[in-house]
């Protein structure tokens, strides 16, 4: 049975219908006279994004609430699209006179129409990937404050060189309503829940931070003690391993990445350029390559948006379109790209369910949800055996990409050295320079391991940030470039 096997396709609607439109005096008839004006100034195509959200946030430093916060936030985006052209306007007011007032904002771009879209015959998917509840509800103030102090003596119960711990929590109730003039309703009601911990040690006058957490689409219920712990543990353990890291090398080395989170260098380096925004226009590394080998043989890469509860998986995108499994890379060969509606017109290809945007006052853009690569054959233990001079990258930091060109720059948050096979001593101060195809080609050993992160994954474009999930095996990619300080 699915998670919300009891709240179909048409619930979720009806759901978002009473959020949004009835209360404001919106029904059917009232959508359909504000496309029917749009429309008749020979537009391809027009849609309505009502949203309604509700956040709130808690923060605990050396056992105080140093921040709380609680916000609200409602309001309706119309976008018009005529050939490659989109006029978008957006109010925080949702009714009538608003839609109508935004609506003409947006005719200017449609007078210069091109062919009609073809209606969409798809229905909104029925299956359930996260329960539709309001995770802000699920503890009271003073439950969610005792969960992070909980946190808090987790993590300096585990080692006395912890010196400071500082806990946080947040919480977002999304639900969303799309109309699109081709005929096509959805509506979707979104939970999202992050905890996390940063803790800072000290030893000798040397002090190290580290950070750990996650979460997911449902409720707080999902941090329990063992949860929580793990969260602790992680930190601790990371910040303690730098405390005795030496100075990065550097120079052209074997690098081995471990499974899970260090797949946001996936994300940066090969996910963004598989976008289909940048690959009509052909400004991605990866541009007119279908068909081709762009990495090593075995390697598999999938950007998914049906994992149940992930932090990156959405029920529809914020075009109406049902989410799916797309495979990008298929045994080292690109087999397609990441698409929205209008990119996927304009390149005679169907939308992949990725249309997504940070809010109602944004524009949708083909945008990633969960990206990873499928596992291989080979256990950890025998990639890191296979190496006799290299570095072993556990935690990455940030990291930047060039789009075009495909250049790659990240910072290791914990990083081994490795000699004869085994690790040696951790390192700090490494970083991977290096081009998104050419490391995805230089792959030699893919772990059996694949693992997703934690469900902490946010991800920024054209600045908007959206949620998503990344995760990989463990892998053995030869002459990566590392950036270091001996």
């Amino acid at each position: 049975m699915s998670l919300a096997a009891t709240h179909t396709p048409a619930d979720l609607i009806e759901h978002a219908a009473a959020q949004l439109l009835h209360p404001n005096q919106l029904d059917e008839s009232a959508l359909d006279r504000v496309f029917a004006d749009i429309m008749s100034h020979d537009a391809d195509y027009a849609d309505l994004y009502f949203q309604y959200t509700r956040s709130e946030g808690w923060s605990l430093d050396e056992g105080i609430v140093k921040a709380g916060s609680y916000s609200i936030d409602q309001g309706v985006g119309v976008r018009v699209v005529s050939g490659d052209k989109t006029a978008f306007a957006y109010s925080d007011e949702i009714s009538l006179p608003a839609l109508r007032q935004a609506a003409q904002a947006t005719r200017a771009i449609a007078r210069h129409g091109q062919s009609k879209i073809a209606p969409q015959l798809f229905r909104q998917s029925g299956r359930g990937l996260y329960l539709p509840l309001d995770p802000i509800v699920s503890l009271e103030a003073a439950e969610k404050v005792a969960l992070l102090e909980r946190l808090e003596q987790m993590a300096r119960a585990l080692d006395p060189r912890v010196k400071q711990v500082m806990a946080s929590m947040a919480a977002e109730y999304d639900v969303v309503y799309v109309a699109r003039a081709d005929g096509v309703r959805a509506g979707d009601v979104r939970p999202l829940v992050r905890v996390n911990i940063q803790v800072i040690v000290e030893q000798n006058g040397r002090r190290e931070q580290a950070s750990a957490g996650g979460g997911g689409r449902f409720d707080f219920a999902w941090f329990t003690d063992e949860v929580l712990q793990g969260y602790a543990s992680r930190a601790v353990k990371e910040a303690i391993t730098n405390l005795d890291a030496r100075p990065a090398p550097a120079g052209q080395m074997t690098v081995v990445l471990g499974p899970g989170w260090p797949g946001v260098l996936l994300h940066e380096a090969v996910g963004h350029g598989l976008e289909g925004d940048f690959n009509r226009k052909g400004s991605s590394a990866f541009s007119g390559r279908i068909g081709q080998q762009v990495a090593a043989k075995g390697v598999t890469v999938v950007d998914d948006g049906t994992l149940a509860q992930r932090r990156g998986s959405l029920s529809i995108d914020d075009e109406g379109t049902p989410t799916q499994c797309t495979t990008l890379i298929e045994d080292g060969i690109l087999k397609g790209y990441i698409q929205d509606t209008l990119n996927a017109r304009l390149m005679g290809v169907a939308a992949t369910g990725n249309g997504r945007r940070e809010s109602y006052a944004h524009l949708p853009m083909p945008r990633m949800t969960n990206t990873y690569m499928l596992a291989g054959h080979t256990p950890a233990e025998e990639i890191i055996a296979s190496v006799k001079d290299g570095l072993y990258a556990v935690n990455f930091g940030g990291g930047q990409v060039d789009i075009t060109s495909g250049k790659f720059v990240f910072s290791a948050n914990e990083a081994w050295k490795i000699e004869n096979g085994k690790l040696a001593y951790p390192v700090k101060g490494a970083t991977l320079i290096g081009n998104g195809p050419e490391a995805m080609n230089r792959i030699s050993m893919i772990g059996n391991d694949m693992q997703l992160d934690t469900g902490v994954g946010v991800c920024g474009k054209e600045g908007q940030s959206v949620p998503v999930g990344v995760g990989q095996p463990t892998l053995r990619i030869d002459g990566l470039t590392v950036g270091g300080t001996v």
